[in-house]
């Protein structure tokens, strides 16, 4: 790809995430540049538009990429904003990539001779499948924590591992404290792109080996080694048991949502008093002020935090789906909102039958209660009345009359199910 810039002591180079998926084998979806030997001043003549607020950040003219003056950074204060950033004609392309978090994400292209730069071994990185970090200097920012955790989890198929040296670094920000510096917008979206990845389970291991989940997500590490009744859990942890949750929730559905709910459906087990394990009595209902303070504190979107609740709640009747009177399933039909939020009612419906799944030799289990509630919903939502079953009835009268109706409905579609009771 031309550049178009023509002044000859400029030198180009593609960098990062480009590099390093290209190398991969993977589609390039986005392309940064480095810029080295200018000045902002050559960049703006050449019709490059300035875009970075904290340090030189063009987009191309016609392609609209964006390529960055090359800088060095400095730690001046607490958190990932505490830092000072140089630029000059005189920074090295060795000392931008130094800035950088992963030797893997540490290699550039030379735009005109496509030859790869390399000073930190990303190549070897990359062979070996080690997520490593560049230098020292990947203590001074907590974002990177998030970072790598949330490359463990989209390289995990690959067998890429976090380096040890780089997890004692990891485990190093969180012993400081410099995690509290981390905005809540940063954190969810690191966590929601985590979420939309094939295994995002290790995400979430990373952060614990790191010391960063009980800073981060409290309420998912106090679930780790608090035991379960082996009967309906053979895998006994609570902690082990939402990570199994999560990874059917992955087979189940591409959706980040139905993610979120699976991961959260069990927060109340982290609060059970000691002396009740391995019960958990009314757990459902205890998550669900767990989970809006979760959503609260991140700043989650409504949709995520919507299901979740619902999820937590009210789980334990899709589970009992087959054994529950029609008026009973008809009540939860009109809490999940059902009739007018079919989709919300599906995400509903696939994050229990992970919960179900999610459990040591039950992964492949059967689980009827899904298409019992879907045909239920579809039983209830075909009910409709005359003009006739109207006459004479009020607003009220006629919704009650559609209620009874709909759980005649359901009450035959019982009798027809061979799993239900």
């Amino acid at each position: 790809m031309s550049s178009d810039v023509t002044l000859s002591h400029m030198k180009i180079f593609l960098v990062g995430g480009a590099v390093r998926d290209e190398l991969l084998g993977f589609p390039v979806r986005e392309r940064d540049w480095v810029v080295v030997g200018a000045t902002p001043e050559e960049l703006a003549s050449q019709g490059y538009k300035a875009v970075g607020k904290d340090f030189p950040v063009f987009l191309h003219p016609e392609t609209k990429e964006e390529y960055a003056l090359a800088r060095t950074e400095r730690k001046t204060g607490p958190g990932y904003r505490g830092f000072e950033t140089s630029f000059s004609p005189d920074v090295t392309l060795e000392q931008d990539l130094e800035r950088r978090d992963l030797t893997i994400n540490a290699i550039a292209r030379d735009e005109q001779t496509g030859e790869l730069i390399d000073p930190y071994n990303g190549q070897r990185d990359l062979n070996d499948r080690w997520l490593r970090h560049v230098s020292p200097a990947f203590i001074e920012d907590p974002v990177r924590v998030l970072r790598v955790a949330r490359f463990a989890a989209r390289f995990a198929p690959l067998g890429f591992k976090v380096a040890p040296e780089t997890m004692t670094l990891m485990q190093e920000i969180a012993a400081r404290g410099e995690l509290d510096a981390l905005v809540p917008e940063r954190v969810w979206q690191e966590t929601q792109r985590s979420l939309m990845l094939p295994t995002p389970r290790r995400y979430f291991e990373v952060l614990r080996e790191a010391h960063a989940l009980a800073v981060i997500f409290p309420e998912i590490d106090a679930l780790f080694g608090v035991p379960q009744p082996e009967q309906w859990h053979p895998e006994i942890d609570s902690g082990l048991h939402t990570l199994m949750v999560l990874d059917q929730a992955c087979l189940l559905s591409q959706d980040p949502v139905v993610r979120f709910a699976a991961l959260t459906h069990d927060l109340g087990k982290g609060t059970t008093p000691r002396e009740e394990w391995p019960r958990h009595v009314a757990h459902e209902h205890r998550g669900v002020g767990l989970i809006e303070k979760l959503c609260e504190r991140l700043r989650i979107p409504n949709a995520y935090r919507e299901i979740a609740v619902l999820v937590s709640k009210y789980h334990l009747n899709s589970h009992r789906a087959l054994e529950l009177r029609a008026s009973t399933l008809l009540e939860l039909l009109e809490n999940l909102d059902a009739f007018r939020r079919p989709d919300r009612f599906e995400a509903f419906v696939l994050a229990c039958e992970a919960d179900a799944r999610g459990r040591k030799g039950l992964e492949d289990r059967e689980y009827p209660q899904s298409n019992f509630l879907r045909a239920a919903r579809g039983a209830a939502a075909n009910v409709s009345l005359t003009e006739a079953d109207r006459e004479g009835l009020n607003g009220e009268q006629i919704a009650e009359r559609i209620r009874q109706r709909r759980i005649e409905a359901i009450s035959e579609l019982k009798t027809e199910h061979p799993a239900a009771e």
